[in-house]
C-alpha cells in the first residue's frame, strides 16, 4: 500500500506522506518535486480510508491481511513485469533497481506461509485488482513513460512508511520474529533506505522528460493512488463482512483463499447472493428464536445423555 514515513512514532495524518528531501539543488519542475507536489491531495485521500486507519490502529484480521496481500502479488506481478520489458528503455531503463527493489518473490514468499504449498491454486485477482493490474500494462506497453509513475507510488512508499505497517502487522497478527508473511516489507538488498531513496529521486529527475510528459506522468500517479484506494475501500467492505460475521456468531465460512465473491455468506453480504442458496437459508433459519429454542434443549437432551453414559 502506498505509504510513507519511517518512525513508528509518527502520527497517524502523516504515514503516507513521503520524506521531505533535504537538498537545496533540488528544483520546483524536477521530477521528484512535481510529484511530491501533485499527488499531496492523493495522499490525504489515501490516508483517510477506512481500511489504511484501520491498519495503522492495529486492527486488522489475519484474513483479511492475507487478502491484501494477494492483491499486492498480482499488482508487483504485473508491474515487474513491465519494468523487465522497459529495463532497456530510455524513458525508464535508469529506475530499474530488480535485485534492489522487485517485491514479487518476496509476496510468494508470504502467500506461501499464509496458504501453504499450493498457494497459487488458492489465491484470485479481485475486481479491483484487475483493473488495476490492466493499466499497468496498458501503461508498460504502449505509455512506458508513465511506468515511473507506478514504480515511484508503490517503491517510495514500501521503502517509507511500509516500514511502520510491517512492525503494525507483526505486532496486530503476532506473526514470527523471523519475519515469515512480511517478507515483502523486507528489503534485504537496501541497505540504507533512505540513501536509496534519494538515489531514486535523483534518476527520476535525471530523465530527460519534456514538460507535458512529467505532467502526464504526475497525473499517472495520481491514478495509481485512485487505484489503491479501490482496492482499499473493497477489503474495507470485506473486513466489514467479517466484523458482521464475528458478531452474528462467527461462521467459519470463509478462509480467505480464493474469490470471496463465490463465499455464499459474503456475497449475501455484498448483496449478490442468490435468493434461493442453501447457504443463506440454512443461516436464516438458524437464527429464527423458535429454531434457537429447539436447537437449544436438543443440546440439553444431548447433554444429560453424555453424562449419563459418562457416569
Amino acid at each position: 500500500m502506498p505509504s510513507a514515513l519511517e518512525s513508528p512514532e509518527a502520527g497517524e495524518e502523516d504515514i503516507l506522506r513521503y520524506e521531505e528531501m533535504q537538498d537545496d539543488a533540488v528544483s520546483p519542475m524536477d521530477l521528484s518535486e512535481l510529484l511530491k507536489e501533485g499527488t499531496k491531495e492523493s495522499h490525504d485521500r489515501a490516508e483517510n480510508t477506512q481500511f489504511v486507519k484501520d491498519f495503522l490502529k492495529g486492527r486488522i484480521k489475519k484474513e483479511l491481511f492475507k487478502l491484501a496481500t494477494v492483491a499486492l502479488y498480482f499488482t508487483y506481478s504485473a508491474l515487474e513485469e513491465e519494468m523487465d520489458r522497459n529495463k532497456d528503455n530510455p524513458v525508464f531503463a535508469p529506475l530499474y533497481f530488480p535485485v534492489e527493489l522487485h517485491r514479487r518473490e518476496a509476496l510468494a514468499k508470504d502467500l506461501k506461509y499464509f496458504y501453504g504449498e499450493d498457494w497459487k491454486e488458492k489465491i484470485q485477482c479481485s475486481e479491483a485488482t484487475q483493473q488495476y493490474v490492466d493499466r499497468i500494462h496498458h501503461v508498460g506497453q504502449h505509455e512506458p513513460e508513465l511506468l515511473v509513475a507506478h514504480a515511484y507510488t508503490r517503491y517510495m512508499g514500501d521503502l517509507s512508511g511500509g516500514q511502520v505497517l510491517k512492525k503494525v502487522a507483526q505486532r496486530a497478527l503476532k506473526l514470527p520474529s523471523t519475519e515469515e508473511g512480511i517478507q515483502f516489507y523486507v528489503f534485504d538488498n537496501v541497505s540504507n533506505a533512505q540513501q536509496f531513496k534519494q538515489l531514486y529521486r535523483a534518476r527520476m529527475n535525471a530523465l530527460d522528460l519534456d514538460k507535458n510528459t512529467k505532467e502526464r506522468i504526475v497525473e499517472e500517479a495520481n491514478k495509481a493512488f485512485r487505484f489503491n484506494m479501490q482496492v482499499f475501500d473493497e477489503l474495507d467492505k470485506i473486513g466489514r463482512s467479517l466484523a458482521e460475521e464475528a458478531q452474528d456468531g462467527g461462521f467459519p465460512v470463509h478462509d480467505g483463499k480464493g474469490d470471496i465473491r463465490k463465499c455464499p455468506y459474503y456475497a449475501d453480504k455484498l448483496g449478490t447472493a442468490s435468493p434461493g442458496c442453501p447457504f443463506h437459508a440454512a443461516v436464516g433459519l438458524a437464527r429464527q428464536p423458535l429454531v434457537q429454542l429447539v436447537l437449544a434443549a436438543c443440546m440439553a437432551v444431548a447433554a444429560g445423555a453424555a453424562a449419563w453414559y459418562i457416569l
